[in-house]
């Protein structure tokens, strides 16, 4: 669902960017991207440190939605309510 809302709106404006865990080997991150061909980046964040900056995530999914400003629009945590997301992404991307 996250390559389809990625596909839906890349076009506009949007991007994605996939952060794998630190407990995720790197191995299995860069098989599981390129086998799936994730059409977006996939950081790896092996220290731990992008998952603390971003408020302590350590439940997977976690998904952030960041306006044009670079400000926290909307955190899900678990699967996001895409009808949900979908809307938000509409409404921003509409802003100036």
């Amino acid at each position: 669902m996250l390559v389809a809302t990625y596909e839906k709106f890349r076009g506009l404006g949007y991007e994605t960017v996939a952060v794998a865990m630190s407990y995720d080997p790197p191995t299995y991150v860069v098989n599981f991207a390129q086998t799936r061909k994730l059409p977006f980046p996939v950081a790896i964040d092996n220290t731990g440190v992008v998952a603390k900056a971003w408020g302590d995530v350590n439940v997977t999914p976690t998904t952030f939605l960041v306006n044009k400003r670079g400000e926290i629009v909307k955190r899900f945590v678990g699967k996001p309510d895409f009808a949900e997301l979908h809307q938000l992404i509409d409404r921003l991307l509409s802003e100036s």
